[in-house]
């Protein structure tokens, strides 16, 4: 799967990035390399969140990509 995000020149120096398509998904870093890093982290760590829904009713189911 490919994931689009921007990143983004920090005004204190290093980089920050988001992934648009996951409200929320953020990170930092000081190089280009780290951040990169660190996207692949949050990115993963998103997927890993396990969900729950607000509503009784709603269900979560997983689909493949």
């Amino acid at each position: 799967m490919k994931i689009q995000a921007i990143i983004h020149e920090a005004e204190e120096g290093g980089y920050w990035a988001e992934v648009p398509l996951f409200n929320g998904c953020y990170t930092q870093g000081e190089t280009m390399d780290e951040v990169i890093e660190n996207l692949k982290e949050v990115v993963q760590l998103y997927f890993d969140d396990d969900l729950k829904p607000e509503n009784p009713t709603d269900k979560v189911i997983e689909l493949s990509l």
